[in-house]
């Protein structure tokens, strides 16, 4: 299949809407079932490439779940501790989940709310678990280098048959040149073919230098979630996922508030008070999702409120103080915080360490290094400077 028509551009309006091939080849994706959309197809050839090189430097299967050309969360198969089966929706299926259902469950997980409606990329092929995880949530599609059978099967009955279902040619390797076209002009630069491996990671600038290799694995995580995020963007990460990313903020320490907060929110709701939360039967998963949001925010009335408690909770919950959120974020350690470019001021150092990092990756190159290396000092942290940047557009 060398050209495939779509129904609209990104909004109704943008007509006519195709995706072909310049040099006459096939295009590298099939579409095994539904009708993807001009976004459906950004996410997922985004949300492939950040599998690809997650499988590639981690040797795990790696999934993403993509929103509006940005990850809304990632995550390698490592296996789920009770506690996040429960926030992850998937404490009612079989305590073995495969490592790619496990990786997925962790990229829906993180940030639930905006993930919701998402596009999924996964590394390996779809096996039945993960299908059954993703049959549970709403979402537009998936993209894969295959799929099992029965995984298939569960796929193609999603959304009454419309479910989007992609596979990818893994042994595809674009031209090294990419162009697009904005207001009739082209543009045109080199592929971002930046390999992140460990030769990034050795140059430590501060008195702590010991970087344990979880910990070179979640920053790897950190980097490669950033080259596929727009920019600019922060990406915190723990055990193998990434917890809180911050995109297309023009300013560093917007992005860095933003993915603390969803860091925040990541950890805050793994407390008891959160996990005890006593939700109505028959609530469904995006309300207890949106709910559990509110509970957890600056507003927490608008669903403790007379009239507002009663539709979602069987009784009022106590309300979880400021004081008790904070002694409760104090416990969260030995996070990861990547930058797709340096940190000019070291007031993000200070926000990063209210949200328990403990690991910072960034290009360096700001006039005021020596001011942020000394904030790390401060609290203890390590930091690389990988000379690299990964702006995204």
């Amino acid at each position: 299949m060398k050209e495939l028509s779509l129904k609209y551009g990104c909004n109704p309006n943008q007509k006519p809407s195709r995706v072909f091939m310049e040099n006459g080849k096939d295009l590298p994706v099939q579409v095994l079932n539904g009708r993807p959309g001009y976004i459906n197809l950004l996410d997922a050839m985004n949300g492939w490439q950040l599998v690809r090189e997650l499988k590639r430097e981690t040797s795990l299967p790696s999934a993403a779940s993509f929103k509006h050309v940005s990850p809304a969360g990632a995550a390698v198969g490592l296996p789920l501790s009770d506690v996040l089966r429960k926030i992850c929706r998937v404490d009612d299926l079989k305590q073995d989940l495969s490592p790619l259902a496990c990786a997925y469950a962790r990229a829906r997980g993180a940030d639930r709310m905006s993930s919701f409606g998402d596009f999924v990329a996964l590394s390996d092929e779809c096996d039945e678990d993960t299908a059954l995880v993703i049959k549970r949530e709403v979402s537009d599609g998936v993209i894969a280098p295959g799929y099992s059978g029965k995984a298939l099967e569960i796929l193609k009955a999603k959304k009454k048959g419309n479910y989007v279902v992609l596979q990818m040619d893994p042994s595809y390797e674009p031209d090294p040149a990419e162009r697009k076209m904005v207001y009739g002009v082209t543009f045109e630069q080199g592929r971002q073919n930046l390999v992140i491996d460990d030769d990034f990671l050795k140059n430590i600038v501060t008195r702590n230098r010991e970087l344990s290799e979880a910990a070179i694995r979640d920053i790897k995580i950190s980097l490669i979630t950033l080259k596929y995020t727009q920019s600019n963007s922060v990406c915190y990460v723990r055990d193998g996922q990434a917890i809180g990313i911050g995109a297309g903020q023009q300013s560093r320490i917007h992005c860095t508030r933003l993915a603390g907060s969803k860091a925040d929110n990541w950890y805050l709701r793994q407390s008891e008070k959160v996990l005890n939360l006593p939700f109505r039967e028959g609530i469904g998963r995006a309300e207890k999702d949106n709910a559990i949001d509110v509970y957890i925010g600056e507003w927490p009335e608008d669903v403790l409120r007379d009239g507002a408690w009663q539709k979602v909770f069987t009784e009022r919950p106590p309300e979880y103080t400021k004081e008790e959120k904070r002694a409760w974020l104090d416990t969260l350690k030995d996070v990861t915080l990547g930058s797709d470019a340096f940190f000019p001021f070291p007031d993000n150092i200070d926000r990063a360490y209210k949200s328990g990092v403990k690991y910072v990756a960034q290009p360096g190159g700001s006039i005021r290094d020596d001011l942020v290396i000394e904030r790390c000092d401060q609290y203890g942290m390590v930091m690389v400077f990988t000379g690299i940047r990964l702006f995204h557009h």
